[in-house]
């Protein structure tokens, strides 16, 4: 199978303008992620709305195309990328322009997913480690079928253990968190790019809900890999403190 990654980047953001140029370690982070993708995949490309973007990228002699700046989703802009690039791919990798430490292991991960057949929709979860963080409604959790297919994503703490200590509900379920990145078959993400916004989406403000409640199968990868994204400049000092101890 052949796999293609693709990078949406915007430099518009509420939190943080900008994110994919600022400096982490003295690369921009647009850069990490790409250099990260570009070594595991047959291919890498940014896809971006943006020119400043879009030149950084060709400075450092990566692979970018430019989209529309209408696009509603990430999902949007990599099947518009996808088109433009053209190619015979068979799985399409998008992995988010503020995810600078995404790992190998976990790309590989994320690729095997496909070597199930009825494998549509690919994504990664990863064991919550603490209650805090299980309740933490920016950090969705995912409910699994024995399969390893997604049933559910929710901002909400699911499932409900009955009868224990809140305290103590880790040590009865494995919670697992979900990570933002996604794999698509090229025929199905076509196909999600054409879905009308779901009830489910709305109520949960998560996207991948509207493919599950259309029918569409994602299977769950697992990892133990966390990985620190850059939404604001906390975060990026925050990433600076994790390269440097990656460094050391």
């Amino acid at each position: 199978m052949k796999f293609i990654g693709i990078i949406p980047a915007r430099y518009a953001s509420t939190r943080f303008p900008g994110k994919p140029l600022a400096l982490l370690g003295g690369k921009p982070v647009i850069q990490h992620v790409y250099e990260k993708v570009a070594a595991v995949l047959e291919a890498a490309y940014v896809a971006t709305d943006d020119e400043r973007i879009y030149d950084v990228v060709k400075s450092f002699g990566g692979q970018v195309v430019m989209t529309r700046t209408d696009h509603k989703s990430g999902t949007d802009r990599i099947e518009e990328a996808i088109e433009k690039i053209g190619g015979e791919w068979d799985v399409v990798v998008n992995v988010q322009g503020d995810e600078p430490f995404v790992a190998k292991s976990q790309l590989d991960t994320i690729c095997h997913c496909f070597d199930d057949p009825t494998t549509q929709i690919a994504t990664l979860g990863k064991p919550f480690e603490s209650m805090e963080a299980v309740q933490n409604p920016n950090s969705p959790k995912i409910v699994v079928d024995n399969m390893g297919f997604a049933m559910y994503f929710s901002r909400s703490v699911i499932p409900y253990v009955r009868g224990k200590e809140k305290s103590s509900w880790l040590t009865h379920y494995p919670f697992l968190k979900h990570l933002g990145i996604y794999a698509y078959r090229k025929d199905v993400l076509r196909q999600v790019t054409q879905l009308p916004q779901s009830s489910l989406e709305i109520a949960e403000s998560l996207e991948q809900l509207r493919w599950l409640q259309n029918g569409f199968k994602i299977k769950v990868g697992t990892t133990d890999v966390e990985t620190v994204g850059i939404d604001t400049p906390q975060d990026l000092e925050r990433a600076e403190e994790f390269l440097k101890a990656q460094l050391l």
